[in-house]
């Protein structure tokens, strides 16, 4: 297997991009924040301390797809088109989905993962003091759509 982030002497560089055209890349990304069902009952009625916790969840994770080359060394700076955060109340979760879109040279895997996981951190900061077990779980890249490799998808292990 070969890592594209890594030369031939196995060290880390970053990929050069320059030569590829750019293309319409879309990317999707899950994630989940467990919690007690007080929490879920506070998120639903809106009494959670710390005020809108789903507002502010939902705009981290649109910041965070816009800083990705900030956080990962080997990321290329590309142009974020757009990207929603759905987030959904579940039974006893908050579902978290975002998805990334480009018209660039490399795609948006990452920064469609870095929207679900800034926007759970969000969840978790914002509901701490009310239930310090929250915890971050089942996340991951669920589709990725242009590019040289194509279409991909896939469902994440376990209840969605």
């Amino acid at each position: 297997m070969q890592f594209t982030h890594l030369n031939s002497g196995g060290e880390a560089y970053m990929v050069d991009v320059t030569a590829k055209q750019p293309t319409v890349r879309q990317a999707t990304a899950q994630g989940e924040v467990a919690c007690s069902p007080e929490v879920i009952a506070a998120l639903r009625d809106g009494t959670v301390p710390k005020g809108d916790v789903l507002a502010v969840a939902r705009v981290a994770g649109i910041a965070a797809a816009k800083r990705v080359p900030e956080l990962l060394p080997l990321a290329h700076t590309i142009g974020v088109h757009g990207c929603a955060v759905d987030i959904e109340l579940r039974e006893d979760h908050v579902f978290i989905e975002a998805t990334v879109r480009t018209a660039d040279r490399t795609g948006v895997e990452m920064e469609a993962l870095t929207a679900v996981s800034v926007a759970a951190l969000a969840v978790i900061d914002m509901v701490k003091g009310v239930d310090r077990s929250a915890y971050i779980r089942r996340t991951g890249i669920t589709a990725k759509s242009g590019g040289r490799s194509g279409d991909w998808s896939r469902e994440l292990p376990g209840e969605a």
